[in-house]
C-alpha cells in the first residue's frame, strides 16, 4: 500500500472546507480545533474497542485527528451533557471560550459533526456508539436525522 500524502492533504482540505461551511464558520483553523476537541471528547467516553471500530471507517486524515494524543489511560466518567461539554472544552484548551462560545453552540457543533461524519461512518456504527453513550448524550447522534 502506497502512502499518498498529497491525496490525504487534498482530502483533508476538502473535508475541512465542507465542515467549516456546515458549522457556519469561515475560519478553517477554528473548525479544525472544534473537530479535534469533539473527536477527542468522544474517544474518552466510548470504549477502546468501539473507538477502533469507529476509526476503521474513517479516512486517513480523520484517523490522524482522532488518535492524536491518545493514550490508554482510564476513560472519563461523563454522565451529563454539561460534563461532556466541559470535557470538549478542556480538549480545546484556552481557545474554547472563543471556539465554542456557549453550551448551545457546542451542542449544535457536536450534532453537526456527527451529521458530517455520516459520509464515512455506517448507520450501524453510529448506533453502536450511541449505545455506549450516557443517556443524556444519546440525542447527539440521531436527533437531527433519520435513516
Amino acid at each position: 500500500m502506497s502512502l499518498n500524502f498529497n491525496q490525504y492533504a487534498a482530502d483533508a482540505n476538502s473535508f475541512m472546507k465542507e465542515y467549516a461551511e456546515k458549522l457556519n464558520i469561515k475560519d478553517k483553523d477554528k473548525a479544525g480545533r472544534i473537530l479535534s476537541a469533539i473527536l477527542h471528547g468522544l474517544r474518552e467516553v466510548i470504549s477502546t474497542e468501539e473507538s477502533l471500530q469507529f476509526i476503521a471507517q474513517l479516512p486517513m486524515f480523520l484517523k490522524a485527528v482522532y488518535v492524536n494524543g491518545w493514550s490508554s489511560h482510564k476513560k472519563q466518567r461523563v454522565k451529563s451533557m454539561i460534563e461532556f461539554i466541559d470535557l470538549i472544552n478542556r480538549f480545546d484548551g484556552v481557545t474554547a471560550v472563543n471556539d465554542f462560545q456557549s453550551d448551545e453552540k457546542t451542542i449544535k457543533y457536536i450534532k453537526t459533526t456527527f451529521l458530517v461524519l455520516r459520509k464515512y461512518v455506517s448507520h450501524g456504527e453510529l448506533e453502536d456508539i450511541r449505545t455506549e453513550l450516557p443517556k443524556e448524550l444519546k440525542s447527539l447522534i440521531f436527533e437531527e436525522f433519520l435513516f
